[in-house]
This record gives C-alpha cells, structure tokens and sequence, in this order.
C-alpha cells in the first residue's frame, strides 16, 4: 500500500495550488486527475487574465497553467493522469483506478493523512426539443475543441448564454474561423462583463435578449441544421407566435456550472445549499477544512466563480494541511491565510463580486452553527 502525506483530487488550478504548497514546504503529495492532461480549465484559455499582478493579470491562462506544472514539478509532487478515485473508506484510505502508458488500467489503494478535494465543476444542461441532436454541446466541450484539439466544433455556431463563459468562447470560437450566427439570453440583460460583451458587438453578432433556444433541427444527416428561437415572458415561457428560424449547424449551452460532488459525498462532508454557487457545496471553514477532520476543498468545488480564486483557496488549502502535518508554526500559517484572504476579498468586490463575498461569508457562517467549531481568526 502506498503512503502519501497528501492525496490531492484533481489537476486544475485548485488542486495544483494546493499541491505545491504543501509540497514546498516538505509534504510528500500525489495528485490525481481523471483527464489525459492537467491543468484544468487554464489550458482551454487563451485569453488575458484580470485582475492585479499578484493575479497574474495579462497572462493567458496556459502559460499559468504550464507555469504551475513547473512549480509543482519542482515541489517534488507526484502527478498519476488518467486515474480516478473510486472510493474513500475510513482511515483515510483511497481506491485509485490508475491509468498507465500501456492503456491498461489497475486499482490501487493509498493512505494520505490529509485530502483535498479540487474537483470543480460540470456544465450544466438546457432541455429543448431536439437537445441531445448531434452538434449541440456545452460551451467547455467547443472550447477544448478549438483551444486544446485544435478542431473546429462547427462552422454556424448559436450560442445559449452570455455570462461570462458564453461570451468568451463565442469570441474564441470567431478566433478559430467559426461564424458565431448569434447568442440568445433568455434574461433581459447580459450576464457576463461588459469587457467581453463589446468585442462580440463589435464584430456585429447579433445579441437576442429575452429569448430562448426551443428546438434543435434535424437535418437529413440526423444532425444539427437549425434551431427555434422564440421571445420569453417575464417567467421565462416562450411567447407563442414570437418563433424564429435560425440556420446553424452547431448549438453551444453556456448555461452555468455546477459543483462536482460526487467526491465530496463519498466522503461524508456534510452539505449547504447555496443558489448563487451553483447549488450544493461543502461546508468549510476558512482554512478549508470541511466537517471531517483531514478532508479540505478548493475551487469551484466550493462553489463556482474563477480560476484565481480557485488559486487563491488551493493555497490557503496547501498552508492549512502543511500545518496540520507540522512543517510550518500556527504563526505562519496565520499569517500566509491571512494574506491570501486579503487578496481573494479584494477579488470579490465590485459589482458581481460583493455577492460572492456575502455569498462565502454565509457559507462560512453556517459551518460553525451547523458543525459546532469555532471559526479562526485572521
């Protein structure tokens, strides 16, 4: 059986925070994602990061990635690709079903004194007429696609959503040589930044407001060749008689994201509701630590918002879990948390921000009444 200080689940930005802050300060880590390569979400973006220097603004996301690969390679973390956890048992015991050059695929089981669970978040799906067609997929399977696969998803693209997902691979998908035909939002305004909103304007692709995608065309070939738009009410219900057809032959959802929990609950962490993170996360405390002792989270995990405050809470993870393990003094961990939440409260102003702020606050919040532990205090 192997022995680790730390098992961290998932390669993303979170999990490869996490991982070299524990492992810089001498913590044995292995870190384990399902994909063929890590990183996460950094790599599909090709776009310049906001934000302050110590946010890496003006960076593009793979080179942040490929500069926290660098950085975990030279904390002596271990990285298994292609391999899933299939199962935690008591005594921090882990079933890992791990992938190898060969193709062939063996369970191995590990003990970590400490886990962090960075598993981010899944797209969520939109139901129409004609959904599961050919040539409708997620907003984050078109941008691999183009960014990571280099393959055009489409050439006639809709786009369902303008948050801030939706607008960014609508754009990067122009960049790729697709004509983005239109976005259509079923709100009354767009919900990403104004920043992107302008360049696709720009470009003159038109943006339907309170308006919805109600059905995917087949076409003889049994894939997309079209969809049904038509205006919503102030419930979001289609207006009859409102219908439009819009020729096109790949449909993307940009329809938000949701926690992936299938880790945290086989862990046994107990669970909050929370509507504007994406629905059911883990309680944590602000070192982390969910409601069993040993087990951390970070990223989207926790509840959806960025890259750089996944980044931000997978180092306050690593901190916590290096002084758990003894490496560093309860000073300096107060100190390293303290600034890290510093910066990720600045990363939470503004006008979407605050909420998010409040948002964690009541998460925080509902950790110590329903878990019973005092919050510590930076």
């Amino acid at each position: 059986m192997i022995e680790k200080d730390v098992l961290v689940i998932g390669a993303g930005p979170a999990g490869l925070a996490a991982s070299i802050e524990a492992g810089k300060r001498g913590a044995s880590v292995l870190l384990v994602d399902l994909n063929m390569y890590p990183g996460g979400q950094l790599f599909k973006q090709i776009h310049k990061f906001f934000g302050s220097s110590a946010h890496r603004s003006g960076t593009r996301g793979f080179n942040i990635g490929k500069e926290l690969l660098e950085e975990a390679t030279d904390a002596n973390v271990e990285i298994w690709l292609e391999s899933t956890v299939i199962g935690i048992f008591p005594g921090q015991k882990i079933a890992i079903e791990k992938g190898s050059d060969s193709g062939e695929k063996k369970i191995i089981t590990i003990t970590a004194k400490e886990i962090v669970i960075a598993t981010g978040a899944s797209e969520n799906a939109i139901r129409f007429k004609g959904w599961t067609t050919p040539g409708v997929m997620g907003a984050g399977a078109a941008q691999t696609m183009i960014n990571v696969n280099h393959v055009k998803p489409g050439q006639k693209i809709v786009m369902l959503g303008t948050g801030n997902v939706g607008l960014i691979v609508s754009y990067q998908l122009m960049q790729a040589g697709c004509d983005v035909v239109s976005l259509i939002e079923a709100a009354p305004k767009i919900g990403g930044y104004a920043v992107h909103a302008a360049k696709i304007r720009r470009a003159g692709v038109p943006i339907r407001l309170k308006h919805t995608i109600t059905e995917a065309i087949k076409g003889k070939d049994g894939t997309v060749c079209g969809c049904v738009i038509a205006e919503v009410d102030e419930n979001f219900n289609p207006i009859a008689g409102t219908e439009e057809t819009i020729e096109c032959d790949t449909i993307t959802l940009a329809a938000g994201l949701k926690p992936t929990m299938d880790i945290v609950k086989l862990s046994g962490c107990k669970l909050t509701y929370n509507g504007p993170f994406g629905g059911f996360i883990p309680l944590h405390n602000e070192r982390m630590e969910t409601s069993i002792k040993g087990v951390y989270v970070a990223g989207d995990t926790t509840g959806v918002e960025e890259a750089n405050t996944a980044l931000e809470e997978g180092k306050i993870a690593g901190v916590s879990i290096a002084e758990d393990l003894g490496l560093i003094s309860k000073e300096e961990a107060d100190s390293s948390r303290k600034e890290i939440w510093d910066r990720l409260h600045s990363l939470r102003l503004g006008p979407f921000g605050e909420r998010r702020m409040v948002e964690k606050e009541t998460v925080l919040n509902r950790y110590e009444t329903i878990v019973g532990a005092p919050q510590p205090a930076f």
